[in-house]
């Protein structure tokens, strides 16, 4: 990354701290600049033996800065430090560390204090490879958690629909043709009202219809599932099967009922940060973005044009650029597993949804198909195109123009231009 690294700094600091993060303590190995000895201490995990702890530190050292050298995956430790504006926090990978101990430790032991000074080592004698973290703003910041946040609940969704449509194929599978998608509202409160066939037939069918059009559901697709209803014939009538699965199918319709709607309040509040956010237009108008991907775009890049230096450091970062491995005569190419996972997905999702948009994308898409490449391998070489395009634009604050990219395609005479122009 380009930020300048603590090795071009390092008298700027008056201190130096590892600093191993736990659930209940921290384990902090401290160097004082003019010191050649090393002090342990351990911070207990609450906000105040944190903000106690800090404070020491200020005062100790007149508020001069201090680095501080952690594993980059403990987000909730940096958010407690970074309202503190004389420390300076390098992350570390934890794989990075996971080597680093391995290298220095022969045994694999693991501890604690052991880890946090390995932290404090490896922020004084490799220091050119940390970077000082610097946080996006606050909009940004917000952004990127809650798309993460929306991500994480329809992947749940996705799991209770799944269990909620096997539990109801064992017993009552007429409701998957009288509810539609099972994690809506109108969906959930059938099931909540009449989790049986036996039960639904028991009741006229003047009250169910009133029920479909109280949710909106109106129409033949109505009066057909209305017809449907008392010529269906019950899947079992052994009680266990049918009681057991009542309480099943009614504890994952509360779930999905309650999960729904705080989805759409998160997309709701993200709509109105994108609204708000400058370069939310940027990428709003990517071919294939939409609603859901602008936003995590947006955060993956952020809005520091001085975080990555070069489009080869974003490819790295997002785990799209593949790891070659050489030995002798040997080379593997394979891809990064060293990387964020959500943010991986990002990019390969986007790069799926562009070729609908884009007829470049497509077009060098299937220029990887025809050399052999398999599906997702040739998604992902998209993505690494994607990425030097968008990086280039997003940098120069430039916005993306297909047609643009297409004539500058057409003067290099790319041999993309074939399958662009094929009928």
């Amino acid at each position: 990354m380009s930020n300048a690294n603590v090795s071009e700094n390092l008298a700027d600091f008056a201190a130096f701290i590892g600093l191993d993060w736990a659930d209940q303590k921290h384990d902090v190995c401290l160097k004082a600049a003019e010191a050649s000895r090393t002090e342990a201490a351990v911070v207990e995990q609450t906000p105040e033996a944190i903000e106690a702890w800090v404070v020491k530190l200020r005062q100790r050292f007149g508020g001069r800065p201090v680095a501080i050298c952690l594993e980059s995956h403990r987000g909730a430790l940096m958010a407690a430090l970074m309202k503190y504006d004389f420390l300076t926090i390098f992350p570390l990978p934890p794989k990075q560390l996971a080597k680093y101990r391995e290298a220095m430790t022969s045994s694999g032991a693991k501890d604690d204090p052991t880890d946090a000074a390995l932290l404090l080592d490896y922020l004084l004698r490799h220091s050119e490879r940390l970077t000082a973290w610097k946080p996006d703003d606050p909009q940004t910041r917000e952004l990127a958690l809650l798309v993460e946040t929306r991500r994480k609940a329809v992947d749940m969704r996705t799991q209770l629909t799944n269990q909620l449509t096997a539990a109801l194929k064992a017993y009552f599978p007429q409701a998957l043709d009288l509810l539609g998608e099972l994690h809506t509202q109108v969906a959930c409160n059938f099931l909540l009202k009449w989790p049986t066939l036996a039960a639904l037939q028991k009741t006229r069918i003047d009250k169910i219809r009133a029920f479909y059009y109280a949710h909106q559901c109106r129409g033949d697709v109505v009066e057909k599932r209305l017809a449907a209803i008392p010529q269906a014939v019950p899947l079992t009538t052994d009680e266990a099967i049918v009681q057991s699965s009542v309480f099943q199918v009614q504890l994952l319709a509360r779930q999905l009922r309650a999960l729904t709607p705080s989805i759409d309040k998160i997309e709701k509040r993200i709509d109105a940060l994108m609204k708000e956010h400058p370069d939310g237009g940027f990428f709003k108008a990517l071919p294939g973005a939409g609603r859901a991907l602008a936003p995590r775009l947006l955060a993956a890049f952020g809005t520091d044009r001085e975080r990555f230096a070069t489009a080869e450091e974003v490819q790295n970062y997002s785990g799209i650029a593949p790891v070659t491995r050489r030995s002798g005569k040997s080379t593997a190419v394979h891809r990064r597993y060293a990387c964020s996972k959500f943010l991986r997905q990002t990019f390969h999702e986007f790069t799926n949804y562009s070729m609908k948009k884009s007829a470049w994308a497509k077009a060098y898409y299937q220029l990887q198909r025809a050399r052999g490449k398999k599906h997702h391998a040739a998604v992902r070489a998209l993505a690494y195109k994607w990425i030097r395009v968008l990086f280039h634009c997003w940098k120069k604050r430039i916005p993306y123009n297909e047609q643009h990219y297409l004539e500058a395609l057409g003067k290099r005479q790319s041999p993309l231009l074939q399958y662009i122009n094929a009928p």
